[in-house]
């Protein structure tokens, strides 16, 4: 099998397995090509990407680009990669440097392509209640995320969150990747064109992450599963934002007025706090409000003096 010079670009925890996959290859990995460090945590302090950190644990070139500019692209190009692999970079590729190796570009997406197009794939496909979703290998073209696919991966959603399934996803991605760029090298690797309607996911806002509670029980636990951990799911209880951190199913409520509780109600029944949606109460487990630290929503409830409030 013939050895590829590859260049990487990827920028979060998610694309992590696929370097290190990657690396381990026996390919070359001649630069990594990852977004500047950025403030992180309450004090804001700038800290690498998880790549860039990556990277430079295994001893990788790394070259930190806001976009693919031309002085990047020109770094790259000097570099003489036959392949470069893309995952989450958060920019995008475009000529001369989508030419510019030899075979191309490839891409890493976590979803079964044509469905969800774009930056936020899986929080997207649990938000829309999807039960299946995945990861597919394509080949990178001017169209957003629209190139031929190479492999395909499903894997079934379960009740995981945003955060847990992306995090499975990385791992079996990193596998499909290595296999096309093993394919690509000795030439086994065939694509072919999307199938279907596509979808598209952009990137979710803070506002996208408030919990609507006149929506339907399933719909609301969706959307939580979807924005969590990022952007973070929030209501308001008396004009204070509270984050959601944990929001489950309410199996066999004791209350007997329980499942008549109006979108939005709190309700304790025992050492449960029940919230009431669209179709029937869910049970808040977990919460922070704000300026606190996390805590039990039962414990928070007790002490809150908000007997009545309703949840917005």
């Amino acid at each position: 099998m013939q050895k590829l010079r590859l260049v990487f670009a990827g920028t979060p925890a998610a694309a992590v397995p696929s370097l290190e996959r990657l690396a381990a290859s026996g390919h070359e990995i001649v630069a990594v090509v990852t977004r500047p460090a950025a403030p992180q945590g309450r004090k804001r302090v700038l800290a690498p990407s998880p790549v860039a950190a990556a990277a430079e644990r295994l001893g990788l070139e790394v070259i930190e680009a806001a976009r693919l500019d031309e002085a990047t692209t020109q770094r790259i190009v000097a570099l003489d990669p036959d392949l470069g692999a893309i995952v989450a970079y958060g920019g995008l590729v475009r000529e001369p440097l989508l030419s510019a190796p030899e075979h191309g570009w490839i891409n890493l997406h976590f979803s079964l392509l044509p469905a969800w197009r774009g930056a936020a794939p899986v929080q997207h496909a649990l938000i829309a209640g999807d039960v299946e979703t995945g990861a597919s290998v394509f080949r990178l073209v001017p169209e957003l995320d629209a190139g031929d696919v190479f492999a395909m991966r499903a894997r079934t959603a379960g009740d995981d969150t945003a955060g847990e399934l992306l995090e499975a996803l990385a791992h079996e991605g990193a596998d499909l990747l290595a296999e096309v760029v093993d394919g690509i090298a000795d030439g086994s690797a065939s694509a072919t064109p999307q199938a279907g309607e596509p979808t598209f996911a952009p990137k979710l806002g803070i506002d996208d992450a408030q919990l609507d509670w006149t929506a339907s029980a399933d719909a609301v636990r969706n959307r939580f599963r979807g924005v969590t951990p990022e952007p973070g799911a929030w209501t308001t209880v008396d004009d204070q934002r509270v984050k959601v951190l944990d929001l489950a199913e309410a199996t066999e409520p004791t209350a007997t007025d329980a499942a008549a509780l109006a979108p939005g109600a709190l309700e304790l029944v025992g050492r449960r706090l029940l919230i009431g949606t669209g179709t029937g109460p869910l049970e808040l487990r977990r919460v922070q409000p704000a300026g606190r630290t996390a805590m039990s929503a039962a414990d928070w409830w007790r002490g809150s003096g908000r007997d009545g409030a309703v949840a917005r």
